[in-house]
């Protein structure tokens, strides 16, 4: 499958929904989600965009059609496309952002059409239909895009400023993730307690530092295994595990497959065999 369109009322979703493809998904009402096991609450009109293998569940408080996009990476690439969505790190694998967008009840609409644009080319089977349907693709990024950032932009102009540790802990993480895997490493550097760190990082991105950490290297890993053709071994070496079995337990544990199957079904992208 290379794209499709599928569609469930909220009480036929699955109780654990996770695939191998991008996934873009648009439904209103309220309740909770969860992504990879972190709550979210939401209402109104919502669109949530997962990378292969995030698992995300629901819990609506109303019967609604959700709708799902599923487009494979070899299909469209976003990271072949940044320059027109700028997508990858705002809608994609940013660990520390909310994975959700509330959309105004016309862009979700228009979404929803586009949707719909979607399944009826695909249907169809036009010789043309593959470049339109990219497109659409790219319309929704950029759309979903335009509305992310104008509602961080908000956020950073009339919140006050983020808390310093957890602002300082996500630059130490950033820099040091690769061989510094325990909570201590960053405490010490800020000079305070596990637990002052833990509930700075708590109250400003959802999630304790442990948590932050293991995405962290889980989210490095994906995107070795997807944007390059280093092997297994090369990969758990360059994040700074003693082997690569060690460094494959520890993946299958948080994704829910081998390295080596999620490379085999998110495949290599193009910008690996671009630069090659």
């Amino acid at each position: 499958m290379k794209i499709k369109i599928q569609t469930y009322s909220t009480s036929d979703f699955p109780s654990e929904f996770t695939t191998e493809n991008y996934s873009v998904i648009l439904w209103k009402g309220s309740g909770v989600f969860s992504v990879d096991a972190i709550n979210y609450s939401y209402s109104g009109y919502n669109i949530l965009f997962l990378s292969p293998y995030q698992k995300v569940k629901l819990a609506s408080e109303s019967e609604e059609n959700i709708h799902v996009l599923l487009f494979h990476g070899d299909y469209y690439c976003i990271e072949y496309h940044k320059e027109e969505v700028a997508c990858n790190g705002l809608l994609f694998n940013n660990i520390y952002l909310n994975p959700g967008v509330e959309l105004s009840e016309e862009n979700y609409h228009y979404i929803l059409e586009l949707f719909n644009h979607i399944q009826k080319e695909e249907s169809e089977k036009h010789p043309f239909s593959e470049s339109i349907i990219k497109t659409y693709i790219q319309l929704i990024l950029a759309i979903g895009s335009k509305q992310k950032s104008s509602i961080e932009n908000s956020v950073v102009s009339h919140e006050k400023l983020p808390n310093k540790n957890a602002a300082e802990f996500q630059k130490l993480l950033e820099s040091h993730f690769k061989k510094e895997k325990e909570l201590a490493f960053y405490s010490d550097k800020l000079n305070i307690t596990n637990n002052t760190l833990s509930k700075a990082v708590k109250k400003e991105f959802s999630k304790t530092p442990t948590q932050l950490i293991n995405e962290r290297i889980i989210l490095e890993s994906k995107k070795l295994l997807h944007l390059t053709y280093r092997s297994v071994k090369e990969i758990a070496s360059e994040l700074g595990f003693a082997d690569e079995f060690y460094f494959s337990r520890y993946f299958k544990k948080s994704v829910g497959c081998s390295p080596k199957n999620y490379r085999e079904k998110v495949g290599i992208s193009v910008v690996a065999k671009m630069s090659m």
